[in-house]
């Protein structure tokens, strides 16, 4: 493991904790917007970086730590809401609004497990820096 494994890790879960956080809001701000359509973020481990790519190319064994990526932000295909509303301009002959299937509960919850998650890669990013403080004054 590198010296700066932990700060590559923690960084790349701050960004797709971020991204989560991004969506998951734009969600509940289209809770009631007829024509769109509840998104999902989906992560995976990422393929590395620098130091995995330049480890395969020198023959080292063993892979590095490689944190988490987004893998892709996907449209929920679940039937929409019907909601009967005949003056809407959106309602169809029936005088029924689609809607789309944003469960405000669910993306709060959603919301929060994200954002506690960005909480713990920053505190894991400070216990990182805090270490090569300390590091570096044992050399001195």
């Amino acid at each position: 493991m590198g010296l700066f494994d932990a700060l590559d890790i923690s960084a790349s879960g701050l960004i797709a904790e971020r991204t989560r956080m991004d969506v998951t809001s734009q969600n509940l701000a289209n809770a009631q917007s007829s024509g769109y359509k509840r998104q999902d973020v989906v992560l995976r481990e990422s393929g590395g970086g620098f130091a995995n790519v330049l480890g395969k190319a020198i023959g080292a064994s063993g892979d590095s730590p490689r944190g988490v990526e987004v893998a892709e932000v996907t449209t929920d295909q679940a039937e929409q809401r019907r909601v009967y509303d005949p003056g809407h301009p959106d309602a169809d002959a029936q005088g029924y609004v689609r809607l789309p299937n944003v469960n405000a509960v669910s993306e709060m919850t959603d919301l929060i497990s994200a954002s506690r998650a960005y909480e713990a890669n920053v505190t894991a990013m400070n216990t990182a820096k805090q270490m090569f403080s300390k590091t570096l004054e044992i050399l001195r």
